[in-house]
């Protein structure tokens, strides 16, 4: 079932022409940038988004300006987890890497382990419920990431309209994120915290 969501949610995304998906990107941003725990936040950790998917990259630019500790997630392919980095430049820390995502350059950036230095989580993902579910690619990357948390930082992600379903399958270890950000709306996702 997660399987025939993801093809059915990518297929539609890819059929958004990339002028709309810019127009959107920025509506979404804009809704992320104004909620309170993003002006807050002195360390978050963005993605660098692929494909069709919302332009998270405008945030990393976002909190660069507004002079935030970014950190940005490289996959480790020997542990099959994300180890994050402080990035600093855009033009320079970063490279394609794995999928093609732009990913940071260990020789430019320093490694952050200390976790619970993070105020802020953008999650990317394929589709997401109101009550803040959220379906990812399917590696599980961030599932890993988010069971080493040993505090609570802000969830949220961002994502189009179209991407909003219900009934997303949910493992107990799932985690829900708190605040999720459409071009249309910002919602403040009551049951986040994890499947219950």
């Amino acid at each position: 079932m997660k399987q025939a969501i993801r093809q059915r949610i990518i297929a539609a995304r890819q059929q958004i022409s990339e002028a709309e998906q810019m127009r959107l990107s920025h509506a979404i941003a804009a809704r992320i940038t104004d909620l309170d725990a993003w002006h807050t936040a002195g360390t978050v950790l963005v993605y660098m988004n692929f494909g069709a998917e919302f332009a998270a990259e405008k945030l990393v630019t976002q909190a660069l300006q507004a002079d935030k500790r970014v950190l940005l997630p490289r996959i480790n392919r020997a542990s099959r987890h994300l180890d994050l980095y402080q990035v600093q430049d855009m033009q320079h820390d970063l490279a394609p890497g794995t999928w093609g995502i732009r990913e940071p350059l260990p020789e430019r950036c320093v490694r952050v382990d200390a976790l619970d230095t993070i105020d802020f989580i953008l999650l990317p993902g394929v589709a997401f419920g109101r009550d803040g579910a959220r379906l990812g690619y399917g590696g599980g990357f961030y599932d890993k990431l988010l069971a080493r948390l040993t505090h609570k930082p802000v969830l949220a992600a961002g994502a189009y309209g179209m991407q909003l379903i219900e009934n997303i399958p949910q493992e107990s270890t799932d985690r829900k994120v708190e605040w999720l950000a459409t071009e249309n709306e910002t919602i403040h996702c009551a049951a986040a915290g994890g499947a219950k």
